[in-house]
């Protein structure tokens, strides 16, 4: 079966072009706003990211999801902010919001968005626990941005609901490692005082998946993809182009990260980061050497707790378990 676009389910890299032109719509606010101010409207772009980076829902009703995902991403980040002013209840609460959100995914749709985006979320918003301010102002803008997204997208027809990919349950088992490489990942980051706690947290439980091939091909994947959207940012913001430009390139980058967002390969965190690059180095481009060297750095920390917690202790344990032959 395909989805629109022409894609085939599950390839390595898809394109839909009907979600390419979703994400240039939803991106057209930024765009206009940068005109005017260049900051904000790359703040606004970052706002849309949860509408571009879920996809289209099948029908119309399905879609409201949309409003309700961006909200709680934002909350998520929010959250984080407030419980990173303490490191010790963060590394605490990242275990404990992990394993509650592995529980409720046995029991409701929301539980595997809690998952697989609001605990990591919550990761992320540990970078804002000296300004609780900004992280509010970002999860505003994450809610607006994703309403619009749900009201643009009722534009859009209708299609037949596609089987959901089959992947392994989520368990508490899975809950808890989750949790422990997040909090881990967050713990070496307070430790080595990392200019931005949450960029090794968010990498090691956004890579982590219940499926081990998954987890495998989203580690290589984020490292790829995080490094190949600071690079375009840096280039980006290194030839200081008119702000005309900018608006085209957050078009672009939008309308890609939507058009691509069912790809087997991890690629959408080059989109995201791309964004994150701009608005960190719109205003001062000499920061981009440190400022990738930081990305690249803290990604590859977390990507490697992730290892260990995803892959390495569960493959251990099923060693130590005895084979049926050897119990008998």
């Amino acid at each position: 079966m395909t989805h629109p676009g022409g894609a085939a389910r599950g390839a390595n890299v898809v394109w839909d072009w009907s979600g390419a032109l979703l994400g240039a719509v939803y991106a057209l606010p930024a765009a206009a706003v940068i005109g005017e101010d260049l900051g904000r409207g790359l703040a606004l772009a970052v706002g849309v990211l949860p509408a571009a980076a879920t996809g289209l829902a099948p029908t119309r009703r399905a879609r409201r999801m949309t409003a309700v995902v961006g909200a709680l991403i934002g909350l998520s980040m929010f959250v984080g902010a407030v419980i990173g002013q303490v490191p010790l209840v963060a590394v605490g609460g990242i275990v404990a919001l992990a394993v509650g959100a592995a529980w409720l995914a046995g029991r409701s749709r929301l539980g595997t968005v809690a998952v697989t985006l609001c605990v990591p979320l919550v990761g992320v918003g540990l970078s804002y626990h000296t300004d609780v301010g900004k992280a509010a102002g970002i999860a505003v803008l994450m809610a607006v941005g994703s309403i619009y997204g749900w009201l643009v997208s009722l534009l859009w027809p209708e299609r037949p609901p596609q089987p959901p990919p089959g992947q392994p349950p989520v368990t508490l088992w899975y809950g808890l490692r989750l949790g422990l490489a997040g909090a881990t990942a967050a713990a070496v980051g307070f430790a080595l005082d990392l200019g931005h706690v949450g960029w090794a947290t968010a990498a090691a439980m956004l890579v982590m998946r219940p499926s081990e091939d998954m987890q495998r091909v989203r580690s290589v994947g984020r490292v790829l993809s995080v490094t190949a959207g600071a690079l375009a940012g840096i280039l980006v913001v290194r030839a200081e182009p008119p702000t005309a430009v900018y608006g085209l390139v957050v078009i672009a980058d939008l309308a890609a990260a939507a058009a691509t967002h069912r790809s087997r390969w991890y690629v959408t965190s080059a989109f995201t980061t791309f964004l994150v690059f701009l608005l960190l180095l719109f205003g001062d481009p000499t920061q981009a050497q440190h400022r990738f060297n930081e990305r690249i750095i803290e990604t590859a920390l977390g990507v490697a707790v992730a290892y260990a917690f995803g892959l390495l202790i569960p493959t251990l344990w099923r060693r130590r378990r005895p084979t049926p032959a050897a119990a008998a």
